[in-house]
């Protein structure tokens, strides 16, 4: 297990104290609100030159740290996706998958997924193998993908993913995908490891001051694990929150760490029923990783 000094309480800021990122480059998506923000402006705090991914630009701009770039891209739309790597160059040190949505009403893409796997993960899938080449350039390249401690409530449906054959369920689609989000960590740890990529992902905890929770209604319609007061959980602010995200992102003590899951700053143990923290075994399951890695590729190839 991997342990670090740091903790739930933990700042971006503490995290990164001391490191220089220097002629590194960056990508966040999903910056222009909440642990995106937080998340941009260390990277940027400690020397790296970080892109704002946003669909709102306008927004991105906003926050935008003075030196940072802002671009767009909506991850349910693949057009914007390939606009997006298509206008990158060069070597691509850092790549956070943080965008998500989470409890909406069942909504489609144009290709008909259903919009929260398409968002918060063959978005990322399909933005982090069109970058591929560019994080293999980097050498040392690092992939983090934000997920949460909400994917203990679904694994993948990998026979059923957008929910064609079988009743729709917010809380079900939204865990599915982030154990989508952990699935696909493992398996791009395994397949890109020669070239010097890591993947690993992460619950960056309960946060305050979010878009992220706009579609959810009352309480008591989310699973246990959302539910408030849990005697383990307690609520970050956006620099708590983002800590996780710049540990496994820049920190040197992580440096070749891949295919893991972090939560507070740590590798997470196994998820125990009641308990609002650890992984579920499914979530790093090879064979389900490698499958869902075909299942992507095939759901967002170029004549798909």
């Amino acid at each position: 297990m991997i342990t670090t000094p740091f903790g739930a309480t933990s700042t971006a800021a503490e995290v990164l104290a001391g490191v220089d990122l220097t002629g590194r480059r960056a990508i966040v998506t999903g910056a222009s609100s909440g642990i995106g923000v937080a998340t941009a402006r260390a990277l940027t705090d400690a020397g790296a030159e970080v892109t704002l991914a946003v669909r709102d630009v306008a927004a991105g701009r906003r926050v935008a740290p003075a030196s940072g770039r802002v671009a767009e891209l909506d991850l349910a739309d693949p057009d914007s996706v390939a606009a997006f790597v298509a206008g990158w160059s060069g070597p691509l040190d850092i790549l956070v998958a943080n965008a998500g949505i989470m409890a909406t009403p069942l909504l489609r893409t144009a290709r008909g997924w259903e919009l929260q796997f398409a968002t918060n993960h063959l978005g990322h899938f399909a933005l982090a193998t069109g970058l591929h080449g560019a994080l293999a350039a980097a050498g040392a390249a690092r992939i983090v993908v934000v997920s949460s401690v909400g994917h203990v409530n679904a694994d993948v449906d990998l026979d059923d993913p957008n929910f064609q054959h079988r009743a729709y369920d917010p809380w079900l689609a939204y865990g599915q995908s982030k154990t989508a989000n952990i699935l696909f960590a493992v398996e791009a740890a395994r397949r890109w490891a020669a070239e010097g990529i890591t993947a690993n992902a992460l619950n960056p905890g309960r946060i305050t001051s979010t878009n992220l929770g706009r579609h959810i209604g009352p309480v008591a319609d989310a699973p246990a694990s959302f539910e408030p007061g849990s005697a383990d959980v307690s609520w970050k602010n956006t620099a708590q929150g983002a800590a996780t995200s710049v540990l496994l992102a820049a920190s040197p003590l992580v440096a070749g760490v891949t295919g893991r899951y972090f939560e507070d700053c740590q590798e997470a143990g196994p998820h125990r029923p009641g308990v609002r923290r650890g992984v579920a075994g499914y979530a790093l399951d090879p064979e389900r990783a490698r499958r869902l890695w075909d299942l992507s590729a095939a759901l967002t190839g170029p004549n798909r």
